[in-house]
C-alpha cells in the first residue's frame, strides 16, 4: 500500500489547522483517516471529501432498533460529498463521516460511512481544532455522540 500524501495548510497556535489528505487506490478509508489523525495530534476535527471508492459500507440509523441497518456498496462510485468530524471516543481520534455516491447509473445511495476502499483516489480536507471533544455514549439515542462540555 503506498503512503497517504498530506500537506499542512494552515497553522498557528491558536487557530485551526488545515491539512489536504489524499489517499490513494487501495487505502482503507476511515483507518487511514484515524491514523492521520493520531499521527497529527488531531482531538478535534472537521472533514470534507470528494474522490471516489471500490466499494463502501454505509449504513442508517434506526432509531427505534437503535442499531445501523447495512447499506452495502459493491460496485466502483464516485464520492460526490463526504462530511464528518473528529473526535476522541476510548482516548483515540475517531472518524464520524456520512457521503454521497454517485453510481454509474446516475443514482445515488448514501449513508454513514462505515467502511470504504479508495479508487483511485479520495481527497480530504481536514481542520483539526486547538481543543479536544471526546464522544461519548447517549445511553437515550443508542449513540455515541459529542459531549461538548467534557474535555478531551
Amino acid at each position: 500500500m503506498t503512503p497517504m500524501h498530506i500537506r499542512l495548510l494552515h497553522d498557528d497556535a491558536m487557530a485551526p489547522r488545515q491539512f489536504a489528505v489524499v489517499l490513494e487506490a487501495g487505502d482503507e478509508v476511515v483507518p487511514a483517516l484515524e491514523k492521520f489523525a493520531a499521527e497529527q495530534q488531531v482531538t478535534a476535527g472537521s472533514l470534507t471529501g470528494i474522490g471516489a471508492f471500490g466499494s463502501a459500507a454505509l449504513s442508517l440509523f434506526d432509531p427505534v432498533a437503535k442499531a445501523h441497518v447495512p447499506i452495502p456498496v459493491t460496485e466502483h462510485t464516485e464520492v460526490l460529498g463526504l462530511t464528518g468530524n473528529i473526535a476522541l471516543k476510548d482516548g483515540r481520534p475517531h472518524v464520524h463521516a456520512h457521503v454521497v455516491l454517485g453510481r454509474r447509473d446516475g443514482t445515488t445511495v448514501g449513508g454513514h460511512l462505515q467502511q470504504a476502499v479508495a479508487h483511485p483516489a479520495l481527497e480530504v480536507f481536514v481542520t483539526a481544532y486547538p481543543t479536544a471533544l471526546t464522544r461519548r455514549l447517549d445511553t437515550t439515542l443508542g449513540l455515541p455522540v459529542i459531549a461538548p462540555d467534557t474535555a478531551g
